[in-house]
């Protein structure tokens, strides 16, 4: 593209991009925001795009303003909803358009724009099914509230722990998709608010699409109306949620592409022997065991001064317990078939129990032989049986929560015409 003119011998020129805005009583800032990012689109867009306004509802002159801009540009469009929500806006807008790649990004131009193209680049060869604009990325650069940065920090945290998620930052309001990829994933999302956007992006890693993250530069609009913890509490009953369903089988989807695992096929590739795996995994488990076993003695100790042994080392160890089977799962037992994250922490958590009832157990007997028995002496009862507890952990991670899949020997062919057979 030269001068914001599209060259049309490209092979990718005949790609199309509808950019969608959602927006709820915007009269002020949706003039600046769709000038700007109409400048940039005919300015760097290298492919065939459109803006689409989409109202909420809103009950100011929104709607009179996006109609008037509509009426200046021929690539604007304007959808009005008498629903509101953010992610009825979004869905709406994706299920009617007929472009190639579908986007949105928020009215505040929090997100850089520079983002924009790379974004939709991405999808238009083939190279991932979505891209998503990431404050937490390698290269990012995020200006924003102490408060913001911490609950938003948090929720993604919560968000890999608990459902394997391997994405960084599923807030950012700054995403686009594959059309024929998106429009499966939107008959399946239930949310129509602001965990829209978290549980498209479990929908897409659950069945098997790539997931791209574009690291952006984002300032926080001071003047957002968006409820950062109320938000973040609604977030984590979605959570709740997208967990019953990906247990009960809800969250496949049929008919999307697969992209399959890399996986070596050079002939002289050299792989570890089955002992040197176990080892390796056994290093790997107790490293991460004792850096769990350690931040729970120091959760147990602060605890102890308030609660009563068999209360403060449930608690002391539940908090780890997240950390310790996601290290696991992406680390340790990394090479197994990929599993539901939602069933590995539920089985995982029964060996926890497990686990906790034998560490417990050995405090009620030291309770029970010895009279008010030193912290010390608690603390060194707690270490042995958390050590013998952590061989039986791996036992049983090894054998049944990550366990392999059986090998499958095929017969190998003795003459030619067998390779054909």
């Amino acid at each position: 593209m030269t001068d914001g003119v599209v060259d049309k011998s490209t092979p990718l020129a005949s790609m199309t991009v509808d950019i969608a805005i959602p927006v709820f009583n915007e009269e002020r800032a949706l003039p600046s925001c769709v000038a700007a990012l109409h400048h940039f689109l005919s300015e760097r867009m290298p492919f065939d795009w459109t803006i689409t306004i989409v109202d909420n509802a809103s009950t100011d002159g929104t709607l009179l303003v996006a109609t008037e801009l509509a009426e200046r540009w021929s690539r604007v469009r304007v959808m009005y909803l008498a629903q509101r929500g953010k992610g009825h806006a979004v869905r709406a807008a994706w299920s009617s358009s007929d472009a190639d790649v579908v986007a949105y990004m928020d009215v505040d131009l929090s997100t850089g724009l520079d983002a924009a193209v790379p974004l939709v680049a991405a999808l238009a060869i083939g190279h991932s099914d979505i891209a998503i604009g990431s404050r937490l990325a390698p290269g990012a650069r995020a200006v924003r509230g102490v408060k913001r940065e911490l609950v938003s920090r948090g929720y993604n945290v919560l968000l890999r722990l608990t459902h394997g998620a391997r994405f960084r930052d599923a807030q950012c309001g700054f995403k686009a998709a594959r059309a024929d990829v998106v429009r499966p994933l939107l008959q399946r999302v239930e949310d129509n608010s602001w965990f829209f956007d978290t549980e498209l992006l479990l929908l897409a890693e659950h069945n098997g699409l790539r997931v791209l993250e574009i690291p952006v530069d984002w300032v926080e609009d001071l003047d957002s109306r968006v409820n950062v913890t109320g938000t973040a509490a609604t977030n984590v009953r979605g959570l709740i949620r997208m967990a019953r369903t990906r247990l009960s089988g809800g969250a496949e989807i049929a008919g999307l592409p697969i992209r399959s695992e890399p996986r070596p096929v050079h002939p002289d590739a050299a792989l570890p022997g089955r002992g040197a795996v176990r080892l390796r995994n056994l290093v790997l488990f107790s490293t991460i065991g004792f850096m769990a076993t350690m931040t729970t003695l120091v959760l147990y100790t602060v605890f102890r001064t308030w609660w009563p042994p068999l209360v403060a080392n449930p608690v002391a160890m539940t908090l780890s317990l997240l950390f310790n089977t996601e290290a696991n799962r992406r680390l340790t037992f990394r090479d197994r078939p990929r599993r539901s994250p939602a069933l590995v922490h539920v089985q995982s958590l029964l060996v926890f129990l497990l686990y906790c009832g034998f560490t417990s157990g050995a405090l009620l007997v030291l309770d029970v032989a010895v009279d008010h028995p030193s912290r010390l002496a608690e603390l060194v009862v707690l270490l042995a049986s958390s050590a013998l507890g952590t061989l039986g952990r791996f036992a049983l991670l090894n054998t049944w929560v990550f366990r392999a899949h059986p090998a499958v020997h095929l017969p190998v062919p003795r003459s030619p015409e067998e390779w054909t057979t």
